[in-house]
């Protein structure tokens, strides 16, 4: 990690960790409260917006992405295995963010002709009334998601079907945005439609096809847990056996699941849902779904392997995977990451224009048929450019301005807690 990105994270670990203690304590720890997450899949009854499955399936879609697979393994590359711990704690604790962030971003939706919009820039200006910061949000998240997330998605695809498969980056890199400028074309339902029928489909598959490893190989299941715990606490150096793998796995579990960051607010905004506490507990399921679920299976399969034994340099985090998935399967392994990080990666890639052009309509109210073309014109080149360009400074520019994106969500989020908390505390005497 550069310096600058040691600092930021640093300090984003703090204020995400700060937050999610906060609102547990002050929510009574709300993110294990698990009925009430699987209540939150009703319908209202109007055809406005899209369904709280809808969102789940969208939200899933950003956050079951190339982190799970190639962030999980640049977490044990760098951060080593102690990472994975943090990852997960940071992943409880952080929950109660997501929980306050969706809250708000139904309280502060706003209602159009075809859809409701909202997230992080709308309750900044109309919850905090702050104008410009809303609008530094707005900017933001545009810049961090299409120059940066989009672009590992894009660039983890080719590094992925490459090894597979001796096909040009610059045809794959083609082929992708090909296919998403298809898809972004049809708008909110076209993504919601896309989302719901192929991230339930590619979760399934790739939970199955790692349990099947971890039980092929759970004799040695009690070792690896406990190299986890050990290392999450190693005392040899207090500057690089502890603070660097909390620090690390705080940085990739927050790139992976987005606890915290304010994009779960925008799909949670966008749902036809009458309850916002409802959508608090659709985005923290999908994240226990996410975290706790698909990335951890991710690091075991890497830690039952001989990834250790091999030099790895310029990585995107995809090579180690697919090296791990290849030593317990063959070469099906190869094609069981390709098919997956295909999957994954498009979804987070049609999630993440999601995002993107949702801020884009806030800022420019008549932005128009001209205008929105644009857009998606300049998301193509960039996704296209994102597949050839070095996997080491894609990284680094998303994790970079997520930090920002981070630090602002949290202090809006804090900021607004007395309208998170009469929320629930409605959601609580209504369902008595």
């Amino acid at each position: 990690m550069l310096l600058i990105e040691k600092v930021a994270w640093a300090v984003a670990t703090v204020f995400l960790f700060s937050s999610g203690m906060y609102f547990t304590f002050k929510l009574k720890g709300v993110q294990f409260k698990f009925k009430e997450m699987l209540k939150g899949f009703t319908k209202k009854d109007d055809n406005l917006g899209i369904t709280p499955f809808e969102s789940l399936a969208i939200s899933l879609g950003g956050r079951i992405g190339v982190g799970n697979l190639a962030g999980v393994a640049l977490a044990i590359h760098y951060g080593g295995v102690g990472s994975i711990f943090w990852m997960s704690i940071s992943t409880i604790i952080c929950l109660t963010n997501a929980f306050s962030e969706s809250v708000l971003g139904v309280l502060y939706r706003k209602k159009t002709k075809k859809e409701y919009v909202g997230g992080p820039s709308h309750y900044i200006k109309y919850g905090m009334k702050k104008k410009k910061l809303s609008l530094i949000y707005a900017i933001l998240l545009i810049f961090t998601y299409i120059v940066g997330f989009l672009t590992v998605q894009s660039n983890t695809i080719v590094k992925s079907v490459t090894k597979v498969y001796t096909i040009k980056p610059i045809v794959i890199s083609f082929v992708v945005a090909l296919l998403t400028i298809i898809i972004i074309l049809k708008g909110l339902k076209g993504v919601a439609k896309f989302s719901t029928k192929i991230v339930p489909l590619m979760t399934i598959g790739y939970v199955l096809t790692c349990l099947y490893i971890v039980l092929s190989n759970i004799g040695t299941m009690p070792q690896v847990v406990k190299l986890i715990i050990n290392e999450a606490f190693n005392p040899t150096s207090a500057a690089t056996g502890i603070l660097v793998p909390m620090i690390i796995g705080f940085q990739r579990g927050t790139f992976s699941n987005e606890s915290g960051i304010g994009t779960g607010a925008i799909a949670a905004a966008a749902t036809n849902t009458d309850s916002p506490s409802k959508q608090g507990f659709v985005q923290m399921f999908s994240i226990y779904i996410e975290t706790l679920v698909v990335c951890n299976l991710t690091a075991f399969v890497i830690m039952l392997s001989n990834y250790n034994d091999i030099s790895w340099q310029n990585i995107n985090g995809i090579e180690i995977t697919q090296e791990a998935f290849t030593y317990h399967l063959g070469n099906a392994g190869n094609y069981v990451v390709m098919f997956s990080i295909l999957l994954f990666a498009f979804s987070s890639i049609i999630t993440g224009y999601y995002y993107g052009e949702s801020n884009l309509k806030g800022i420019f109210k008549n932005l128009g048929k001209n205008g929105m073309f644009i857009f998606r014109m300049l998301v193509v080149l960039i996704l296209f450019a994102g597949g050839i360009i070095s996997s080491k400074i894609i990284w680094s520019i998303a994790d970079i301005f997520i930090v920002f994106l981070a630090i602002i969500n949290v202090y809006a989020i804090v900021s607004l807690k007395k309208d998170v908390f009469r929320e629930y505390k409605l959601h609580r005497l209504k369902n008595k």
